[in-house]
């Protein structure tokens, strides 16, 4: 292949390597100069451009493309037609992408020209997904180089999709006191979302007690119903090989082959048979949507890919998939006297609802709005109470006088409640453990309730956000355990730290209350009016 500058006469029959742009001329990389390119190089007062010339013995680089491209694919993929010496392969129907590594390592290092790129190993994919790409990076290459990277292929295509095979799921939930019923329903709907792209469904359904007894007789009706593999939700962790799933199985007959994956999160999950079907423990993450180790081993076993130890043991590089949000983790010493939680009263806002008037100054019952608020955070087991004022500050700090209380002034008070979020979060001594926002508008939130969602709050089993409901509305105040205290900060503008629930949705505890307390706050005329009435008993 011969590359270099040469006049616009001697280019005639060669390619243009790069875009040319002169006065009105745009000669675009890749176009073969003719006659009338000739012409207009000379006409924009083009000297010489770099052009590049196949020779004898040469392939050009869509050529080659093509044909390693569909050499490399294999069952259940398709390739596209060549352009810019790239040829990209597409999965032609949803199943699990398997590679050889070692083939593409063996093809790659052919020649520097050559390269072929693909989605990770065993990665779920649906059809016209694209799922690697083979790349020749000159305009041509030595047609020996092509030979040798076909070659290297040995006749034996080293991707592939795997198509999902099993159809029939079962799927059993054990249940424990505390375990709502709607965090099985949860699960049993994220599980449908898991294999809804794969056309596999849930074809029994069992939810029994967390005994050996119980859950081997549901696993034998399960099986008896024609479920291919069967996943566990056991309403307490695997513990141990001896521990009550495992048992189970064993109990019908079955064997369990692997226990425990180096795989962040899903490391407590189980690998058993029973009546020569699979049978997955699933482990505490399965409950969540999002991708984690239990993924990587059902999508496999429903292709139809033995999954095994090795195969297990194997997963350990890449493995740490994502923080674990109900991991605990370190932190400093508590300070003396410091309490875990501390609660931070929100009074910063304009009222701008109300129409004029500070509605956190007007009195009810012969006390401010914000002196009620806080005097219930003061009653209750947060300490220490941190009041952030913004919007007439020295009024409302007034307001509270004589209360035991950390005030935080909030200069940016006009530019939303992230503002106030913040400057309360930064004001939590470092001893306490998280922090419970309450909203100085809401009157009806007493120290019962913030106590209630304080005796709720446990980092060490997950419950790192803790917050009222009722009949599946849920309220005010939040409870939020230090672990986001970096997230609070970063809140923005006026929307409050709603979308931080949805995102960590499995560190999230509800409590259900009774009442609209958690509900209902002081936004208008009217409602500040139907306070004082309900307070006083006079219209």
């Amino acid at each position: 292949m011969k590359f270099g500058p040469v006049s616009p006469r001697d280019a005639l029959g060669a390619t243009a390597v790069h875009t040319l742009r002169q006065g009105l001329l745009v000669l675009k990389k890749g176009t073969v100069i003719g006659a009338a390119e000739v012409a207009a190089l000379e006409a924009a007062g083009v000297s010489n451009i770099i052009v590049v010339r196949l020779e004898a013995g040469d392939v050009s680089e869509n050529a080659a493309a093509a044909e390693i491209a569909r050499a490399v694919a294999g069952e259940g993929t398709r390739t596209d037609r060549a352009f810019t010496g790239r040829c990209n392969l597409f999965a032609q129907q949803a199943g699990v992408l398997v590679v050889d590594k070692a083939c593409i390592d063996r093809l790659n290092r052919v020649d520097e020209a050559i390269t072929l790129a693909t989605l990770p190993d065993y990665k779920p994919v649906v059809a016209g997904e694209m799922i690697a790409t083979v790349k020749i990076i000159p305009f041509a290459v030595a047609a020996a180089h092509r030979d040798a990277a076909l070659a290297a292929i040995q006749n034996k295509p080293p991707i592939r999709v795997a198509p999902y095979k099993l159809r029939k799921i079962g799927v059993i939930s054990t249940k424990l006191p505390g375990l709502a019923e709607k965090v099985i329903e949860k699960t049993i709907k994220v599980t449908r979302e898991r294999l809804a792209p794969t056309g596999a469904e849930i074809v029994a359904e069992r939810r029994v007690p967390h005994d050996e007894v119980a859950l081997a007789q549901a696993l034998d009706a399960v099986l008896n119903e024609g479920a291919e593999l069967v996943v566990i939700f056991g309403a307490s962790a695997i513990a141990d090989r001896r521990d009550v799933i495992p048992s189970a199985i064993e109990k019908v007959g079955g064997a369990i082959e692997h226990f425990g994956m180096p795989v962040d999160p899903g490391n407590l999950l189980l690998l058993g048979r029973a009546r020569d079907r699979l049978v997955l423990g699933a482990p505490g993450c399965a409950r969540s949507p999002k991708d984690n180790g239990f993924d990587w081993v059902l999508m496999r076993m429903l292709a139809g890919i033995p999954v095994g130890r090795a195969d297990i043991t194997g997963m350990g590089v890449g493995g740490l998939l994502m923080e674990i949000v109900t991991r605990p983790q370190p932190r400093d010493e508590p300070v003396a006297g410091a309490g875990r939680v501390a609660a931070v009263v929100l009074a910063a806002g304009r009222s701008t609802r109300m129409g004029g008037p500070n509605k956190l100054l007007a009195e009810v019952d012969g006390k401010p709005l914000i002196r009620i608020a806080v005097e219930q955070a003061l009653a209750s087991r947060a300490s220490p109470v941190i009041v952030v004022t913004g919007h007439q500050g020295k009024e409302t700090e007034a307001a509270v006088a004589g209360l035991d209380v950390k005030l935080v002034h909030n200069p940016d008070f006009a530019q939303g409640l992230g503002t106030s979020l913040k400057a309360g979060v930064a004001a939590v001594p470092a001893g306490n453990d998280g922090a419970i926002i309450c909203l100085a508008d809401m009157p009806g939130v007493n120290a019962a309730l913030i106590d209630k969602l304080i005796a709720a709050f446990d980092p060490e089993k997950g419950a790192l956000v803790v917050l009222p409901t009722l009949e599946g509305k849920r309220g005010n105040p939040v409870l939020w355990s230090r672990r986001f205290f970096p997230d609070l900060t970063a809140v923005e503008g006026d929307v409050g730290a709603r979308h931080l629930i949805a995102r960590y949705a499995e560190a999230v505890t509800e409590v259900p209350v009774e009442g609209p307390a958690a509900f209902t706050d002081v936004d208008t005329p009217d409602a500040l009016q139907a306070l004082k009435e309900e307070k006083t008993g006079v219209k």
